[in-house]
Parts: structure tokens; C-alpha cells; sequence
């Protein structure tokens, strides 16, 4: 009878690299779920900040287009849909990240329902799309900032 000669490290270190990997898709996919449910939208006196998730960021109120800011319903505006992500989550009932639309228009979206998204054009070469609980309360705080 004979055995097989010793492997080497290889395997060993592959599976712990492959299990390593596996444990931080499951850490960001988590923290995509919970930006889902956590992300935040502030509004002050120096423009929008956008909290709680890996695609957030800060837009000065100079770079927003304060007169054409609008409530928008995605199922009837067809031309504001997303069409394409180019670096994004798309989940059921949640889009976030960067998209071109059906417009071709690059746009930054945070959208879980589609009947009240807030859109806000700004003169940066893109547009931004927010779902919030209270898309007028928004809007208007919004359109304070002018």
C-alpha cells in the first residue's frame, strides 16, 4: 500500500481566499440591503446630502436646477424610467446608484417607489432621483434653497 504524496499549501490557501471573498460579498450585499432601509436625504442651507449608503454624496445648492425640481411618477413618466445601470444595485423595488434613463440622461438614483420620486436636475451631467416618505415636504424645502 502507498499514500499519496503531501499537497501543498495551495489548496489550503485557496479555500481560505475563496471563504474570505465569499464573507465580504455577503458583508456588502448586506450593507446594500440595509442602505435600502437607511438611507437618508438632508437638506440645508448649503444644498443635499445623501447619507446611509455606498453611492452617497453632497450637491451643493449651486449645481441643483432649483426651478425645474419636480415630483415625478416613474410608472406614467416613461422618459425618466431607468434603462441602463452602469454602476448601481438593481433589486426589486430598489435602485440605487448610477443609471441612463430612458431619455439617455445619467442620473444617480435612490428609488424604492416608483410613484414618488423627487427629481432634481443639476448642472453637474446628471440628474438625481430620491423616493422619499414625503416627496412635497421635500420639494419645497428644495425649493427654499433659491
Amino acid at each position: 500500500m502507498f499514500s499519496i504524496s503531501p499537497a501543498s499549501n495551495g489548496p489550503i490557501i485557496f479555500f481560505i481566499i475563496f471563504t474570505l471573498f465569499l464573507l465580504s460579498m455577503m458583508g456588502f450585499f448586506g450593507y446594500i440591503i440595509y442602505s435600502a432601509h437607511a438611507a437618508t436625504f438632508d437638506v440645508n442651507d448649503s444644498g443635499l446630502r445623501i447619507h446611509n449608503t455606498i453611492y452617497g454624496k453632497f450637491i451643493p445648492k449651486e449645481n441643483m436646477d432649483l426651478n425645474d425640481i419636480r415630483v415625478v411618477n416613474l410608472k406614467t413618466q416613461t422618459d425618466l424610467q431607468p434603462q441602463w445601470r452602469t454602476n448601481g444595485v438593481g433589486l426589486p423595488g430598489y435602485n440605487a446608484g448610477w443609471f441612463n434613463l430612458k431619455d439617455k440622461e445619467r442620473a444617480l438614483l435612490f428609488v424604492t417607489d416608483r410613484e414618488n420620486v423627487v427629481y432634481i436636475p443639476t448642472n453637474l451631467g446628471y440628474s438625481i432621483l430620491l423616493s422619499t416618505k414625503e416627496p412635497d415636504k421635500m420639494l419645497n424645502s428644495l425649493k427654499a434653497l433659491r
